[in-house]
């Protein structure tokens, strides 16, 4: 971790993960005219490069902290040196994440995409909500996919989350009837793990704010990298470039600006699930079920307290 100060920093900060490709780097460029950025990802030398990008801006600062969010310890440590630094957070933006074509597990045996995307976003978040001031907005970046009344993610293979509980999603075991990838059934049900979070987050907490983004489908972003050669190059160079011109789709630079805007509203909204535009959208009939969404949380809070206990 970098904590070096190079000027005297603005009088907000902002924690951004996923800041080193994508929709991550785009919304954390756009936010460097908005104070210090701490910028939390995985690898040291792509991190310093987007921070040293940053401060190279007029007024830019930015501080690097390393974190695995498949791995809950390296999750808990990055959030105690974040603590350490003593900023002003004004908002955290939930944006790492992956979308594995395939089921992938953890060394323990953990469903990959389950424990990145909501597991690890969700023991980050916990950890900071005593240390974040009144008014501060953590937003998630979440997925239409979803939904299973989605009709183009319903094209594009997926069939809604199939959440059966925190249990057994983290043994990667999803309702019947899926996606014929595994992998789209454990990213889907992740990313509606995270609008969960949301909404339960928002009811259980008012002093802070909670929202969700939908950036739109981002063709050629780091999500991709899974996919064969084929179809990444595909992605990057064929659909990438019409991406402005269709409906749900997006692009990095658009997406990372929408999330900007999200993130630095001095509004009260909160419980808000925004679309690739900016405006607030409706997630799936069973997420947005209050019982529901306490349901997914409460679950995940005692899976964690018995991974816990196993480990100590």
């Amino acid at each position: 971790m970098d904590t070096s100060s190079r000027i005297s920093p603005p009088a907000k900060a902002w924690i951004i993960t996923g800041p080193t490709s994508g929709i991550g780097r785009r919304a954390a460029l756009e936010m460097a005219p908005h104070g210090t950025l701490v910028l939390v990802g995985r690898d040291p030398g792509r991190l310093h490069e987007v921070e040293n990008e940053i401060n190279a801006q007029p007024g830019g600062h930015a501080i690097s902290v390393v974190c695995d969010f498949a791995d809950l310890e390296s999750v808990r440590r990055a959030a105690g040196h974040i603590v350490a630094l003593g900023l002003p957070i004004a908002g955290l933006l939930n944006n790492a994440g992956i979308s594995p074509a395939q089921a992938v597990q953890t060394a323990q045996g953990w469903d990959l995409a389950l424990t990145t995307n909501h597991l690890g976003p969700f023991v980050f978040t916990e950890a900071l909500i005593p240390h974040l001031p009144d008014g501060a907005n953590v937003v998630f970046t979440c997925s239409a996919v979803e939904d299973p009344e989605r009709k183009p993610a319903v094209a594009a293979g997926f069939r809604g989350a199939r959440y059966v509980s925190a249990e057994a999603s983290l043994r990667g075991e999803w309702l019947p009837g899926g996606a014929s990838m595994p992998g789209l059934d454990a990213y889907a049900t992740s990313k509606q793990c995270n609008l969960a979070t949301v909404f339960a987050f928002a009811r259980e907490t008012p002093r802070l704010r909670f929202n969700a983004v939908e950036p739109g489908f981002n063709p050629g972003t780091g999500l991709s990298r899974d996919a064969n050669a084929a179809v990444r190059f595909l992605l990057k160079y064929i659909a990438a470039p019409l991406a402005p011109f269709i409906k749900y789709w997006s692009t990095p630079k658009l997406a990372g600006r929408m999330i900007a805007k999200v993130l630095t509203d001095e509004s009260d909204s909160t419980g808000v699930y925004y679309d690739e535009t900016g405006k607030p959208m409706l997630g799936s009939v069973q997420v947005r079920d209050a019982e529901f969404s306490d349901r997914v949380v409460a679950e995940t809070r005692a899976l964690l307290a018995d991974i816990s206990s196993q480990a100590s």
